[in-house]
C-alpha cells in the first residue's frame, strides 16, 4: 500500500509573538515494513530547522524561529509505502513465549528501562486492579498482551481529548473514559506491573476519519517479547496494530514523543487556539518519484 499523509498544526494568536525552538516528532519510523518515497515540512514563520535522532531512534526536527508571527503554521506531507508486517498471530505458534517473559540477560539492561513504571505513586492502585484480571496463559506472553489490550478497550470508553498531556493511568481507570493515549498509557503501565518490557507509541491510523480529512494522531503501546521483538497493541480498538498503524515516535513515556512541542513568549490572553487535522489518502501502486526528503 502506497500512502499520502498530510498533517496540518495550526496555531494561532491575537497578535505577533515571538516562538521559542519547536521539537517535531512527526517523520515515520522506516524499516522492513515502511519506506519513505518522499516528505516535505511545510513550515510559517521564517524559521531554521535541523534533524537529528534521539535515544530511541525517532528522527526529531528542532526548528528555531526567525521571526514573530501571528499563526504557526506546521504541514507534514508524507507519501510512503507499507509493506507486509511481522507474521499474523496464527504463524506465532512455534514461537510461543512464556508469560511473564524471561529476557536476555544481554538486553536486561535496555528491557529495564521499559519495565520500570513511569506513574510510581499510582503502582498500588494499578496493582489492585490487576488483581481481579483473569490469570493469562504462563506459555502465552503474546496472548496476554492481545487479552490486557482488550480488556482496556471493553473497561475504558474512548473519549476525544483537546487538553494537552496525557491523564495518569489510575485516573483514566477512575473515569473510565480517556482519549487514545491515554488508553496507551494505561496499557503500557499494566503491562510493566506485570513483568512485560513496554512503550508508548505515537503515530497515525489510516482509516474511516483520516480518509474523511478529519483525523488526528493517534497513539497505542509496543511491547517487547523475546523472538517476536516490538509488537503493538491498540485498546482504543481493542487489537493487534496493523499496516493502517504509521509510528513516527516511540518512548518509554508519552512526553518523548509528543508530535508537536515548544512555547511562545508572551501572555495566555495572547494564545487564540489550535487546530490539528490528518489526512490520507491511498494511492495507486506505481513506480515512485524521485525521492525527496527535506
Amino acid at each position: 500500500m502506497r500512502l499520502h499523509i498530510e498533517h496540518t498544526t495550526t496555531y494561532t494568536y491575537a497578535k505577533p509573538v515571538a516562538l521559542e525552538r519547536h521539537r517535531l516528532v512527526l517523520r515515520p519510523r522506516e524499516g522492513h515494513d515502511l519506506r519513505i518515497e518522499r516528505m516535505r515540512l511545510r513550515l510559517t514563520p521564517a524559521h531554521d530547522l535541523q534533524w537529528s535522532r534521539d535515544v530511541f531512534g525517532n528522527s526529531i526536527a528542532l526548528v528555531d524561529w526567525l521571526e514573530p508571527s501571528d499563526v504557526l503554521a506546521i504541514v507534514s506531507d508524507v507519501t510512503l509505502e507499507r509493506v507486509s508486517p511481522f507474521p499474523t498471530r496464527e504463524l506465532h505458534e512455534p514461537w510461543r513465549v512464556p508469560f511473564p517473559p524471561r529476557y536476555d540477560p544481554l538486553e536486561a539492561a535496555i528491557t529495564a528501562v521499559y519495565t520500570a513504571p513511569s506513574y510510581l505513586e499510582e503502582t498500588p492502585a494499578l496493582q489492585a486492579w490487576l488483581r481481579d484480571v483473569p490469570p493469562a496463559d504462563p506459555n502465552d506472553a503474546e496472548g496476554a498482551m492481545l487479552a490486557l489490550c482488550k480488556l482496556v478497550f471493553t473497561t475504558v470508553k474512548y473519549l476525544r481529548r483537546t487538553e494537552k498531556g496525557v491523564q495518569s493511568p489510575a485516573r483514566t481507570l477512575a473515569l473510565k473514559t480517556g482519549s487514545c493515549r491515554d488508553m496507551a498509557t494505561l496499557m503500557m503501565e499494566l503491562a510493566r506491573l506485570l513483568g512485560v518490557a513496554a512503550r508508548f507509541a505515537s503515530g497515525y491510523l489510516h482509516g474511516t476519519a483520516s480518509m474523511a480529512g478529519h483525523a488526528s494522531t493517534h497513539a497505542w503501546t509496543e511491547v517487547y517479547l523475546p523472538l517476536l521483538g516490538w509488537r503493538g497493541f491498540d485498546p482504543a480498538i481493542g487489537d493487534v496494530i496493523s499496516n493502517n498503524h504509521i509510528v513516527t515516535g516511540v518512548s518509554s513515556h508519552p512526553r518523548g514523543v509528543m508530535p508537536v512541542s515548544g512555547t511562545f513568549i508572551g501572555t495566555a490572553a495572547d494564545y487564540r487556539g489550535l487546530q490539528v487535522n490528518v489526512t490520507t489518502r491511498v494511492l495507486p501502486d506505481e513506480a515512485p518519484d524521485l525521492i525527496e526528503n527535506r
